[in-house]
């Protein structure tokens, strides 16, 4: 049987895509085994998947002072060694890595064994942990066409980002009735994601008596984070955070905002949903920028800066993206970055064939 290791963690974002690619790699009859982190919250979204997942050390390596510095290091030499270890144990034909600094030993540690690494790159520009992967990597997958320019031409590939099956296949029916909606009237979505979604949060409930005039909205504003005030309103509905019928409310959706990040923004470019980003600055490294700049270059969604915000802008742009959506969804249905998980896995059975040669 064909065996695959797959890693990445620290966020969920280093960990969704890599559940995406489950069903794919079941199909196609590979043995998984996952290495992540000891207590990262890779160990606890695997832990649903009845997959072997292996911990180990591990360390961030920073690029400002912390007194962290002095021991990290020794945590990923710890880290290096113990998946060694642990490849030598599985014998892999291939490695997967999406990124995170949990993925740096292991992506070394496999490069030293000889073993095919493929790594994927989500934002614009390469992370530190990527970076110190990408030389050793076989192949690198990214999301973004302006992103191939920073990677060696020989290695990068334009793949897009898994997205998780289920999510194309909501039921419109069933979202509205989830949130007790009509199916005479358009849905605005908004998802203030988890970090830093005060701001877009305060600027939809702002604009809310304008808003829905046009639409019914569903929001979700993350934990915390509902406004009990609001709870009683006609026309608006606000979760802290949906797991289940978070298909079925995609499905009903006829616009969307969202922030940048670039899992939530491939979601929405798979899905074929008009979208406004505002992007997350404070915190950030500012890839959520860059990562709406390039999906607003490509004709997929509007930019709107989080300091711009005003609710009579706003409200003009759902109003103008909506009036446009047929053309936004024409342009998103021509993108190469759509089939993914048929490309990454294309991928990964090439070095199985060679291999087998």
């Amino acid at each position: 049987m064909k065996k695959i290791v797959l890693t990445g963690g620290g966020t969920a974002g280093h960990v969704t895509p890599n559940i995406a690619l489950l069903p794919r790699l079941r199909e196609l009859d590979y043995e998984i085994h996952y290495i992540g982190s000891y207590e990262g919250i890779e160990s606890r979204l695997i832990a649903d998947f009845d997959i072997p997942y292996y911990g180990i050390a591990t360390g961030k390596l920073r690029r400002y002072f912390d007194p962290k510095n002095f021991s990290d290091p020794f945590r990923v030499i710890k880290g290096y060694g113990e998946a060694r270890k642990i490849l030598k144990k599985i014998r892999p034909d291939v490695v997967f890595s999406k990124g995170g600094f949990v993925a740096v030993p292991v992506v070394r540690a496999a490069a030293s064994l000889k073993i095919p690494c493929v790594i994927h790159e989500s934002d614009m520009t390469p992370g530190l942990a990527n970076k110190l992967c990408i030389p050793v990597a076989d192949k690198i997958c990214c999301n973004f066409p302006e992103t191939l320019q920073n990677l060696p031409e020989d290695k990068a590939v334009l793949t897009g980002s898994p997205i998780r099956e289920e999510l194309t296949r909501g039921n419109k029916i069933a979202g509205l009735d989830f949130c007790g909606f009509s199916a005479n009237k358009p849905v605005l979505m908004v998802i203030g994601g988890s970090q830093g979604a005060a701001n877009v949060n305060a600027a939809v409930r702002e604009a809310l008596p304008e808003l829905l005039k046009d639409f019914q909205i569903v929001h979700l504003c993350g934990k915390g984070k509902m406004d009990n005030l609001l709870l009683n309103t006609a026309g608006y509905k606000q979760f802290e955070y949906i797991k289940t019928e978070l298909k079925d409310l995609f499905a009903m959706a006829d616009v969307v905002i969202s922030r940048a990040g670039a899992n939530a923004i491939c979601e929405l470019l798979a899905l074929k949903k008009p979208n406004i980003l505002i992007p997350l600055v404070s915190g950030s490294r500012g890839d959520q920028v860059l990562n709406a700049k390039s999906f607003e270059s490509q004709g997929f969604s509007i930019l709107l800066e989080e300091d711009d915000i005003t609710k009579e802008l706003l409200v003009e742009k759902v109003r103008e993206l909506f009036c446009n959506r047929q053309s936004y969804i024409e342009t998103m249905s021509h993108s190469e970055q759509l089939s993914s998980i048929d490309t990454i896995t294309n991928i990964l059975e090439s070095y199985i064939k060679t291999k087998n040669n």
